[in-house]
């Protein structure tokens, strides 16, 4: 089956189902307007995330990889009146229209928004002996998967899920060819595949966004 086909069904669905949101595309129009890249989730994909968020009943959510704060809307969109969202951007100007997102959106009360390298900040978090959180969404730089999955995993409780996006890449997971962000998934798989504290599983999805897939983990208790 083509790519067309794979648009064709998620926009049949996106229409039955009602996913179409006008604060949402009005958060893509900004950020497609102010230059950023296309690389959002898709709103099949966006209310996966929020769907799971309500499911695991989350109070405090970890997003690493805010780009214009369309995953961070329908992530914040799930939390309780006293719920908060943290979220990690290393571009001022991706962060910039994030900000403005939020604020359109009527959300921008339950997040935080933090600027600079991720690793520089969670590590930061991580000294502040922060409440934990109970849902990790990374869809960041894919080279540093590892990292951002081990810094998450100091940041959790046991139940946390940890979601890690972009993990197949059209199959390029399994290529033999260099690619950092392929190469970046590998190292993250075989070292969760062996940390006891993580229970996961991937599931490939097509789409909008073509072939890919997400890790789901679960932080074991002790």
């Amino acid at each position: 089956m083509s790519e067309n086909t794979w648009s064709a069904v998620d926009a049949y669905f996106t229409g039955e189902l009602n996913l179409a949101d006008p604060v949402l595309d009005a958060a893509v129009r900004t950020s497609v307007a102010a230059g950023l890249p296309s690389i959002q989730v898709s709103a099949a994909q966006g209310k996966l995330l929020h769907l799971v968020a309500l499911a695991q009943g989350a109070r405090r959510i970890l997003e690493i990889g805010t780009l214009g704060g369309y995953s961070a809307i329908w992530l914040a969109r799930a939390l309780p009146a006293d719920g908060r969202l943290v979220t990690l951007e290393l571009d001022p100007h991706h962060a910039e229209v994030a900000r403005r997102n939020f604020g359109e959106a009527g959300i921008a009360e339950r997040i935080e928004l933090h600027v600079g390298p991720a690793l520089d900040t969670l590590t930061r978090l991580g000294a502040q002996r922060i409440e934990p959180f109970d849902l990790v969404f990374i869809d960041a730089d894919k080279p540093n998967n590892l990292n951002y999955v081990q810094a998450a995993l100091q940041l959790s409780r046991a139940g946390t899920l940890i979601i890690v996006d972009n993990v197949v890449r059209e199959g390029a997971v399994i290529s033999r060819e260099r690619d950092a962000a392929a190469e970046g998934v590998r190292r993250m798989a075989a070292w969760v595949g062996k940390e006891p504290r993580l229970s996961a599983t991937v599931i490939q999805t097509v789409g909008d966004k073509g072939y890919d897939g997400f890790l789901l983990a679960r932080v074991q208790p002790a």
